[in-house]
């Protein structure tokens, strides 16, 4: 097995609106880990979308993939890590760990799955990543049929052709499925570019206190400045918990914001809270200011789990006519797409 990936990966144009027509087939879009998965003989390599080595994290998909009958192949797919029957992005995010001790006991405690949904060589035909998604998708039907059984380690994502399945999908994000993918039926893998791809992500709003601020890294005029907002909301026992933040702000309202927000400081956060002990966070993470919880701000979100917004958020409106303790958790509730259900278990 060389040391490089034996083709780049297929990437995906953002779009705002599902497109149609019979040249168009739907999937969820999973929210794990991009992964090509190569076996030539006894070897197994894993390759994500920026091509780094994945391997040494996932030695339970490696064993899984030296088990398939097949002895050749590439798919394409994307990692997840269950959690009941949602996915967890939290515990994938622990499998990629330095020490070989600490993978091998997330590789049994937290197990991945690798959800398939291209076929790009196989025994059978070496070279199907030149033919169109139509065909190379009837070719892995035919090989999860053949090959994933009695093997739950692979699991064939879901594809419609309906436009109006994909819509509910949409609808329905969240829980391991942060959008709907796209494809042309009748392109060949496009590697390493975006005309055969796109993606289409649901955007939501959400009332938020601002709990807290961290300063811009550069000044502005010679003065600090706010960079970001720290965004909270309430559990059910009152505790305001930090659930990510905002730097869409006016370079010109910064000055008039920061003197606003430096009259404010107070308790700020009184559940989690931002810059707490992780091997994630850095020194810039822990330094924030907090705030007394009389802010409120309408953001757009695309994706919350593990108790936050996953991504950052575009700050809509201040909300001075919405009281800071209704900004609970409970307006991000919202029925999910089942993944365990769509891959059939």
């Amino acid at each position: 097995m060389t040391g490089v990936a034996p083709i780049e990966p297929m990437e995906a144009r953002s779009v705002d609106a599902i497109p149609s027509g019979p040249e168009w087939q739907y999937e969820p879009k999973w929210d794990g880990f991009r992964c090509l998965i190569v076996r030539s003989g006894d070897d197994v390599a894993l390759w994500s979308k920026s091509g780094e080595d994945l391997t040494r994290y996932f030695p339970e998909l490696v064993a899984a993939a030296l088990k398939l009958k097949a002895e050749s192949f590439v798919l394409d797919g994307e990692i997840v890590v269950p959690q009941g029957r949602t996915f967890s992005f939290d515990a994938l995010l622990q499998r990629i760990h330095p020490a070989a001790s600490r993978v091998k006991k997330l590789s049994v405690e937290t197990p991945a799955l690798l959800l398939v949904f291209d076929l790009l060589a196989s025994p059978r035909d070496d070279a199907l990543a030149a033919e169109p998604l139509m065909k190379r998708r009837e070719a892995l039907e035919a090989f999860a049929k053949a090959q994933f059984k009695g093997h739950p380690t692979f699991r064939l994502s879901p594809v419609t052709t309906s436009n109006k399945q994909a819509a509910k999908w949409l609808a329905q994000a969240g829980g391991g499925s942060d959008g709907v993918i796209a494809k042309r039926r009748d392109l060949a893998y496009q590697s390493g570019n975006r005309d055969g791809m796109q993606k289409i992500k649901q955007f939501r709003s959400a009332d938020c206190v601002v709990g807290g601020f961290r300063y811009a890294s550069s000044t502005l005029g010679g003065r600090m400045v706010v960079g970001s907002l720290l965004l909270g909301l309430y559990d059910k026992a009152g505790l305001l918990h930090h659930v990510g933040f905002t730097s869409a702000l006016k370079r010109t309202e910064k000055p008039a914001l920061t003197d606003k927000l430096e009259t404010l400081s107070g308790v700020g956060f009184t559940g989690q809270a931002p810059g707490g002990p992780s091997r994630w966070s850095t020194a810039r993470s822990a330094e924030w200011q907090p705030l007394a919880p009389k802010l409120v701000v309408e953001v757009c979100y695309d994706h919350f789990s593990g108790g936050r917004f996953r991504h950052g958020t575009s700050l809509l409106r201040w909300r001075p006519d919405k009281a800071p303790r209704q900004c609970t958790m409970d307006q991000l509730r919202q029925k999910q797409v089942d993944p365990m259900k769509l891959l059939g278990a």
